[in-house]
């Protein structure tokens, strides 16, 4: 329902409406209560509201006695309405793929480690009806695919809930309160944990230095530290002791389930000891592990969140409130949240504004920034007719803009869902981590079992000590986040270059490539292409055969057709049209089959008649009717300024390149040779593009290839890594592995580089955990590492790995590789 500006207009209240949380800063989300606009925290709760009003069970929100107390009870009232399930409330956050296919994005609260995120995928893959689970650790977002006539979303939820966490559907405005909520906790837990650290080993001190105290101050001394570490074992470890139940309730083991058992095992030893009044006390390890475990865990909070800080970024651009001209071309404004917004409505943006959906410019002329969606840093003009991206930054001049995108259609959204998927995709290495760490924890009790037994047989004083210092020292966590912080990081720095990456393998792949092969037209060129010569042939004329090409060509979005469309007024309309990929294309206007594409295709013959001349500049494409060729079409290309400098940092990184194109010899070669490279294939269909990248892995190579049209999509399929151009066809977009958002082809060296770095970074971070747990738990069984040492060691060692990995978020792009002198090189065909 609409707001009336007079509505629009009216005060907002501090809290939430419906959960009662704090407003976030710059939230607007009204919802309209008994004449009087309410706000609320999310376009969540906005929407559960007004459903709530809608539905006529608005006497919920007069009868109530309190607002939750907290996020998870306010979740479990909406779970008792079940109006998650309802489609009105499902449009803000959940895509629709099939009849009943939904993937929805979640945020995850308690996520505390990598073993939080294997149990939540584990748990939610065996729901009934679930397709896919993928959860980020950096981000706590999870993107959820399930069958809607199967199980509904209420159900996934709740069974989230079952196991200890909380999901929330996701939405910005939330995700940093929960981060701000969670970060506050931690700190708390954090400080009593400091105090009562500091405060015992005050009171420890004493009894380790003093050598004329009595019994009496003895006792006094370990009861004061009981009391002082009580608040720590039961408030700053409590999450410990809860993760661990929660693993075992699951017949799982996490990394809690050590640290608990030494926690408590310490502990519940140094009360025996109190009240019976002999036996060691070892309340100051046990503060201080807890103290410094809380300690690497808040550390390593922040480094996360910082690891993530790409995804967080883009999901932010799109603004919460636009201008809207209802009445357009009138110049009437009003405030509307973005939620409201509908396909077909106008919107008015501003300079400094950004935009709030993808649409096509109607009035006005401005430049804008897309450096966040494709790296590229110089403005974009944009005049009537430009399409506009949602996320963007318009800087000159206000934009008249038609929205034909929203929501979970945008290119922003598609782009945050593809990262999401590769973020959270493990390469072979991190499901291979994985794995060792899930027996990890099985193994080191068993160990630790078998050293307890040892030494009590050597020196049953030791046992304790000995015990909670392997339980403490041992860290899976670290084997665990080796992997995906350095993937997280990685992934995030190339997105802000302008290489998003779809699929988790396509880093490692493409560190390890020997071979780039390439399209031309779009690719390595401009692929805007324009005709440069019109041949007709017999009794047709020019402007007959410019308008016949253009209208053959009027639906497609391939260079070579946009050209031929350019070039001639469509003055007919073409039907039964049928498009061969590599070949070109064939259709019946009035009553005539015409065919436009290679000269092989439109002759429909192997050894077709000869262009007029050969010009080392131009492709030939040739028109033909039923009676044969009627016309030919010279086209040319021109190189992207940077190809040749940015192939030449290519060859650097000692990558063997090709070229494969369907254009005709003359003008591949000349390509080839204008870039410097040495293997070149003209007159390539798309299986034998296909054919030349298989021969090419046959030699063991390892292939990735770059290209941007539907004739590219075979081959992008069958390479070990592919990329495709950001502008280039959905399809191959589709078919590829990584996407560049922008034209600089300096990206692509660039990629490769971080690739290489990211693969580096992973190994040290994998030798460093798995080297670390090699030392410390023989060190510890010898009785060589006190338990408040071991306490350090685990802190430090997740902490490390993820510091190492945000040192990818600080990889250097090389500058715009402006044109350089051609590198000598011989152009040789294969």
């Amino acid at each position: 329902m609409s707001l009336s500006p007079g509505l629009v207009n009216a005060p907002f209240f501090a809290d939430c409406f419906h959960c009662g949380l704090p407003v976030p800063d710059g939230a607007e989300y009204p919802v309209q209560f008994e004449d009087t606009v309410r706000t609320t925290c999310c376009r969540g709760c906005q929407a559960v509201a007004q459903t709530i009003i809608d539905s006529g069970q608005g006497a919920y929100y007069t009868h109530r006695t309190a607002l939750p107390a907290t996020p998870r009870e306010a979740e479990t009232e909406l779970a008792k309405l079940g109006l998650y399930d309802l489609p009105e409330i499902q449009e803000s956050f959940v895509r629709v793929e099939a009849e009943h296919i939904r993937e929805a994005a979640l945020i995850l609260e308690n996520i505390v480690c990598a073993a939080c995120i294997w149990l939540n995928e584990r748990h939610i893959a065996g729901l009934p009806g679930v397709l896919s689970v993928e959860i980020n650790y950096a981000t706590r977002r999870a993107r959820v695919r399930w069958d809607n006539s199967r199980i509904q979303l209420s159900a996934i939820l709740k069974a989230v809930s079952d196991i200890g966490y909380i999901a929330h559907p996701f939405d910005p405005g939330r995700s940093d309160d929960i981060h701000k909520r969670e970060r506050n906790t931690a700190i708390k837990r954090l400080a009593i944990a400091g105090l009562g650290m500091m405060q015992v080993m005050m009171y420890a001190l004493p009894t380790y230095t003093a050598t004329d105290m009595t019994a009496d101050v003895r006792l006094l001394m370990g009861w004061a530290s009981l009391v002082l570490t009580i608040p720590v074992v039961m408030y700053s470890a409590w999450p410990f002791f809860i993760g661990a139940w929660r693993d075992l309730k699951r017949r799982m083991l996490g990394m809690d389930v050590p640290v608990a058992l030494g926690v408590g095992t310490a502990f519940i030893a140094s009360l025996y000891s109190t009240f019976s009044g002999h036996g060691e006390v070892y309340y100051d390890s046990v503060t201080m592990f807890v103290f410094l475990l809380l300690t690497g865990r808040f550390l390593e909070m922040n480094a996360r969140r910082r690891a993530g800080a790409a995804v967080e970024e883009l999901v932010k651009l799109i603004p919460a409130a636009a201008t809207r001209l209802p009445n357009w071309p009138l110049r009437d404004e009003e405030q509307v949240p973005v939620a409201r917004l509908a396909v077909g409505d106008h919107v008015l943006v501003r300079p400094g504004e950004t935009l709030p959906a993808d649409g096509v410019v109607v009035d006005g002329h401005s430049a804008v920034s897309e450096a966040m969606l494709t790296g590229e840093s110089l403005p974009v003009s944009k005049v009537v007719q430009s399409r506009v991206v949602g996320g963007s930054l318009n800087q000159a001049s206000p934009l008249v803009v038609r929205v034909e995108k929203l929501g979970a259609d945008t290119r922003l959204a598609s782009i945050v869902r593809l990262l999401d998927r590769a973020q959270s995709e493990k390469p072979r290495i991190g499901q291979l981590a994985d794995r060792a760490a899930a027996w990890f924890v099985g193994l080191l009790l068993v160990i630790t079992t078998i050293v307890g037994f040892v030494w009590y047989a050597i020196d049953p004083s030791k046992v304790l000590w000995i015990v909670v210092s392997i339980l403490v020292v041992t860290c899976p966590c670290a084997l665990g986040l080796a992997t995906p912080a350095a993937l997280t990081t990685g992934t995030g720095r190339l997105t802000r270059m302008g290489l998003l990456t779809t699929r988790g393998h396509a880093l490692e792949t493409l560190a390890r490539a020997t071979d780039l092969v390439f399209d031309k037209t779009g690719t390595l060129t401009h692929g805007q292409l324009s005709v440069r010569r019109v041949v007709p042939l017999g009794s047709r004329n020019e402007s007959e055969v410019r308008a016949l090409a253009a209208a053959l060509e009027a639906g497609s979005e391939h260079p070579i057709a946009r050209a031929l469309s350019a070039a001639g007024a469509a003055a007919c309309n073409a039907s039964q049209i049928r498009n061969t990929p590599g070949r070109g294309v064939e259709g019946v206007i009035e009553g005539h089959t015409y065919r436009i594409g290679s000269p092989r295709f439109a002759a429909r013959s192997e050894s077709p008649p000869a262009p007029p001349e050969q010009d080392g500049g131009s492709s030939w494409i040739a028109l033909a009717d039923e009676s044969g060729l009627i016309a030919w079409f010279a086209l040319a290309d021109t190189p992207r300024p940077d190809a040749a400098a940015s192939l030449t940092a290519l060859h650097a990184l000692g990558l063997r390149l090709h070229l494969l194109s369907g254009d005709s010899e003359a003008a591949v070669k000349a390509t080839a040779q204008q870039l410097g490279i040495a293997e070149w294939r003209a007159g390539a269909l798309p299986e034998d593009k296909l054919a030349y990248v298989k021969a090419l892995q046959s030699e063991g190579r390892i292939v990735a290839m770059v290209g941007d049209g539907i004739n590219d999509a075979p081959v992008l399929a069958g390479a070990q890594v592919s990329i495709a151009m950001g502008e280039g066809a959905d399809v191959a977009q589709a078919a590829a592995d990584m996407v560049m958002l922008g034209g600089r082809l300096a990206t692509l060296a660039d990629g490769i580089a971080l690739a290489r770095k990211t693969q580096k970074i992973i190994r040290q971070n994998l030798g460093w955990a798995l080297g670390y747990n090699l030392i410390a738990i023989p060190a510890a069984a010898l009785g060589h590492v006190t338990p408040w040492i071991a306490g350090i060691g685990m802190s430090s060692s997740s902490l490390l790995v993820v510091l190492n990995a945000l040192r990818l978020s600080e990889f250097k792009q090389s500058r715009d590789l402006a044109p350089t002198e051609t590198r000598p090189a011989l152009a040789t065909r294969r």
